[in-house]
């Protein structure tokens, strides 16, 4: 392991100076009550300035009342600056350094949120909201233009250092800029240049707006990612007119929220977009900050040393751990809990509405309600089952100081998400699973792995408290022909203990079918190194290694009764799921009904059309029930047991995780 030099050195942009490289960039949250500051929100920022982030930057915050609407951090209005200003001061007295990001949604802007149509650079439909915003007039856009400049003398009346303008993602800004959404013919619309503008002009006010004492970044893409849309080169050029305009460093990030490239789920590698802010950086001459996938405090400092970028912007990873500059710094690297890129409690969280919090930092949102104390009596707990809601658990109550049992029939931890980490794409679920077996032993778990509980085992340990997370069993439909010997359960497909044939028919269409579905499809295929490697040395025509790759050998079909498919996946990531489904050419169908198994075939009512499927394999994925046998049996002779996780109902990681988290915290 090399020193993280370079993330731990200081920078300066413009005239300010920052303690280190790491920037945690402006996450929509959720914590603000009609655009006013909470102490929700000042305990979720007094923790990441603790845990010794160099650069905060806050926001969305709004510039009118067309921004975005109440749930973003309001900074349109002079009523908003006392709620900043205590902000500013908390991260101030923590070292850190920090701004606020001026955000305007454009045609993002939901009617409903902000009590009429929303306004773009054209009148182009928006996919993410399915409305039609207006069309700006050049008087409305001056305006736009001195709001930016109005709310960036907000900022820094309230004592922040920096202000950062999102020029990203599909917001105002970059619907000026894309020739996708600016179909305008004046001063403001045609050529690069004059989609380009708003932005330097956005951009010209603010800076005369703040003077040269604070800082001013800009945030872009790197690409859009959408067809006809801006490309690195483009990206390229409007940077260095950005940085004649004023600004002190550039933000890269990747592309528009309609992309259907993904950008920080699971699926993406980590630091995959790095080479967006290399070539941005080799076009301009001041600090570029990069994005993106970046979990590791390593990779960080490789990215920095590489030259890729001057900053690293962490968002995710500072809300999953807020100490992990400090736990860098202190060499602690093995207790940084990484970001996996579920998205579960973040990004499903905000498309739903809801406030943010982290799958696997369930203290996410309550940095003060949710602490984790020190028990007044110590006692000896025993956790039965080493899956998600187990593992936080007997963490939990060995922080508290108890003494703790865990009991895992298997011979690993990580219940259902170590099947869920065989998927090509979800190995990141791994590395949550390793983090806390490491904790585990840290805090002197006493692991009994390979270990069925009884209750006999159990109350022999003579526990004061006991947790039951022994999960889930797979469900047994009522299908003719369902006892046939080719008949195979999805977790058995999953954790490799059967091998499937060449014709697969998947019955149940929800995330475990959706899983078990891709797993065969991709099997057999090579993988990312066997590919490049093979191209590299001009081993087989690139035709030949596309079709290694990416052409299954078997014939996949999954069929789901009712609902839509992959129903019960994450918004973030369902999209993205469906997409590999097609693109590996797996035949899913819906509203299947009258399904008969076969020795080698399926039958079934597709839509009132029959349908027969040859089928060497098929594979249930029709639910589960809660596996509570043990709990029944514990029940007459514990006074203190809990019940946790897919155990007490099957769902999400999330809320398995959750649940062990605070029933422990309370034990």
């Amino acid at each position: 392991m090399f020193e993280l030099d370079k993330v731990f050195s200081p920078i300066t942009l413009g005239r300010l100076e920052i303690r280190n490289r790491l920037v945690m960039p402006a996450l929509h949250l959720g914590y603000v009550r009609d655009g006013f500051i909470t102490d929700r929100l000042l305990d979720f920022y007094e923790a990441r300035a603790s845990g010794g982030v160099g650069l905060i930057v806050v926001g969305g915050c709004t510039v009118d009342e067309l921004s975005g609407g109440p749930l973003m951090i309001g900074l349109h209005a002079d009523e908003f600056v006392p709620g900043l200003s205590r902000l500013a001061d908390v991260l101030k007295a923590r070292g850190a350094k920090s701004a606020v990001q001026l955000y305007h949604a454009g045609r993002y802007a939901y009617s409903g949120l902000i009590g009429q149509q929303a306004v773009s650079a054209s009148a182009v439909r928006s996919r993410l909201t399915r409305e039609t915003p207006r069309e700006l007039s050049i008087e409305e856009i001056r305006a736009v233009e001195r709001r930016y400049a109005e709310a960036a003398c907000r900022a820094k009346d309230a004592g922040f250092d920096a202000v950062e303008v999102i020029a990203s993602a599909g917001y105002l800004v970059s619907q000026f800029l894309s020739p996708l959404t600016n179909r305008r013919d004046d001063e403001y619309g045609g050529d690069l240049r004059n989609r380009a503008r708003f932005g330097t002009d956005v951009l010209r006010s603010v800076r005369d707006a703040i003077g040269q004492d604070l800082a001013l970044i800009v945030r872009v893409c790197g690409s859009d990612f959408m067809p006809g849309g801006n490309t690195l080169e483009d990206s390229a050029e409007v940077c260095r007119w950005f940085e004649q305009a004023g600004a002190n460093a550039i933000s890269v990030t990747g592309g528009w929220h309609e992309t259907r490239v993904p950008q920080i789920t699971m699926q993406v590698p980590p630091g995959c977009y790095t080479y967006l802010s290399a070539r941005i950086k080799e076009s301009v001459g001041i600090p570029v900050i990069t994005a993106n996938r970046i979990n590791d405090i390593l990779m960080a400092e490789r990215v920095l040393r590489d030259g890729k970028a001057d900053m690293v912007a962490m968002g995710r990873a500072l809300l999953c751990d807020p100490e992990l500059p400090a736990k860098a710094q202190s060499g602690r690297l093995d207790e940084i809990r990484k970001c996996i890129g579920c998205n579960e409690g973040c990004l499903d969280r905000v498309f739903s509405g809801q406030s943010v919090t982290c799958m696997i930092n369930p203290a996410a949102g309550m940095e003060r309600s949710g602490q984790i104390g020190r028990a007044t009596n110590r006692k000896k707990v025993v956790v039965v089952g080493g899956g998600p809601g187990g593992m936080e658990s007997a963490c939990v109550a060995a922080l508290r100081g108890h003494e703790v049992v865990l009991f895992e029939n298997a011979h690993h931890l990580g219940g259902q998400l170590s099947l869920a980490a065989h998927v090509p794409g979800r190995y990141s679920f791994a590395d949550y699973i390793e983090h806390m077996g490491a904790e585990l032993q840290r805090l002197g778990v006493n692991l009994r792995l390979g270990c069925r509980a009884t209750l006999t085992t159990v109350l022999d340990e003579k526990p004061d408290s006991v947790v039951i997370a022994t999960g889930s069993s797979e469900t047994l439909p009522e299908i003719p022909g369902v006892d046939g010997a080719h008949v195979v359960q999805a977790r058995a497909v999953l954790a490799g203990e059967v091998r499937c044939g060449n014709r697969v028919v998947v019955i149940g269409g929800g995330g475990v079918g959706c899983e078990a579905a891709l797993y065969l499809a991709k099997a057999d295929l090579i993988d990312g190194p066997t590919m490049r490697f093979l191209i590299e040395h001009q081993a087989e025509s690139l035709d030949r290694v596309l079709e290694l790759a990416f052409k299954p050998r078997r014939d996949v079909v999954v069929l789901k009764r009712s609902g839509k498919l992959g129903a019960d996946i994450g918004r973030s990531t369902r999209w993205i799921v469906l997409d590999e489904i097609k693109r590996y050419g797996i035949e899913a169908f819906t509203n299947v009904s009258e399904i008969v198994i076969h020795d080698h075939s399926v039958s079934c009512r597709v839509k009132d059309v029959s349908k027969q499927f040859p089928a060497d394999t098929v594979v249930l994925a029709t639910g589960a029930v809660p596996e509570t046998s043990l709990y029944d049996a514990l029940k007459g002779s514990c006074d203190e047991i809990y019940l946790v996780g897919d155990a007490k109902e099957p769902r999400r990681a999330l809320d398995a995780i959750h649940e062990g988290y605070n029933v422990a915290r309370h034990i």
